[in-house]
C-alpha cells in the first residue's frame, strides 16, 4: 500500500522547510491535545463520582419528602394539603453563570434558598401538621439538590462532548495529518536528493564534453600549425 502524501506540493527546498515547520507544529499540537484530553478525562471521572452521589441523595430526599406528604394527606386530607400548598411563597433565586474547565465553559449555579419557618412559608400552625412541615422542608432541600445535580450533569455532558471532539482531533493528527506530513517531507527530500544526483551527473557529462572539445580544438590547432 502506497504511503499517502499531501497533494499539490512542489518538490523545492522552500516547500521542504515550510513542511518541516508544519510537521513540528502538528507534533506539538498533538502533544498538547493529548494532555488536554487526559486532563478532561480525569476531570470527567472526578465529576462523575459526584453525580452518582448527588443522584442518590436526591432520590433519598425526594422519597422522604413524598412519604411525609403522604402522611400529611392521610392526617389532613388532600383538600387541606392542596390549600396549604397554594399559600406557599416562592423563595428560590438561581443565578446561572459559567466557569472554565480546560477551555470548556460549564454552568455555575448560585442558588439563594433560605431556610424558612412555617410562617415564612405562608401557612400557620392551626391547619397543618408536623408531617406537612417535614414534607415542605424535604421538598425545599430536594429543589436545591436538583439544581446542583443539573449543574453537575450539564457539566458532564459538555465535558463528554469536548473529550470526544478532542479525541477526534488527536486521532486525525496522529493517524492522518502527521503521517502525511512525514511522508511528504520524506518524498520531497528524496526527490531533491535525486535531482541533485541528476544535476551532478549532468554537470559531469557537460564538463567531460567541454574537456573533449577543448582537447579536439587543441589537437586541431597543433595540427594546423604543423
Amino acid at each position: 500500500m502506497a504511503e499517502e502524501i499531501l497533494e499539490g506540493i512542489n518538490p523545492t527546498r522552500m516547500e521542504l522547510l515550510a513542511l518541516k515547520k508544519r510537521q513540528n507544529l502538528a507534533v506539538k499540537g498533538h502533544s498538547l491535545l493529548k494532555e488536554k484530553r487526559d486532563a478532561l478525562i480525569k476531570e470527567f471521572f472526578d465529576i462523575l463520582d459526584r453525580v452518582k452521589g448527588a443522584r442518590s441523595d436526591v432520590e433519598l430526599t425526594l422519597n422522604e419528602a413524598y412519604e411525609a406528604l403522604t402522611l400529611a394527606q392521610i392526617q389532613l386530607g388532600d383538600l387541606a394539603v392542596q390549600k396549604t400548598a397554594l399559600s406557599v411563597k416562592e423563595s428560590v433565586d438561581v443565578n446561572v453563570t459559567s466557569r472554565n474547565i480546560m477551555g470548556v465553559p460549564v454552568p455555575l449555579c448560585d442558588t439563594e434558598f433560605d431556610s424558612r419557618t412555617l410562617v415564612d412559608r405562608g401557612y400557620g400552625f392551626s391547619d397543618t401538621s408536623i408531617q406537612l412541615d417535614n414534607a415542605a422542608k424535604k421538598f425545599e432541600d430536594s429543589v436545591k439538590m436538583i439544581i446542583e445535580l443539573g449543574e453537575i450533569e450539564k457539566t458532564i455532558f459538555l465535558l463528554a462532548d469536548e473529550i470526544e471532539s478532542t479525541k477526534r482531533r488527536v486521532n486525525a493528527l496522529e493517524h492522518v495529518m502527521i503521517p502525511k506530513l512525514e511522508n511528504t517531507v520524506k518524498s520531497i527530500d528524496m526527490r531533491l536528493q535525486e535531482m541533485e544526483r541528476e544535476n551532478f551527473v549532468r554537470l559531469k557529462m557537460i564538463r567531460s564534453t567541454l574537456e573533449q572539445n577543448e582537447a579536439k580544438n587543441a589537437a586541431k590547432t597543433a595540427f594546423d600549425k604543423a
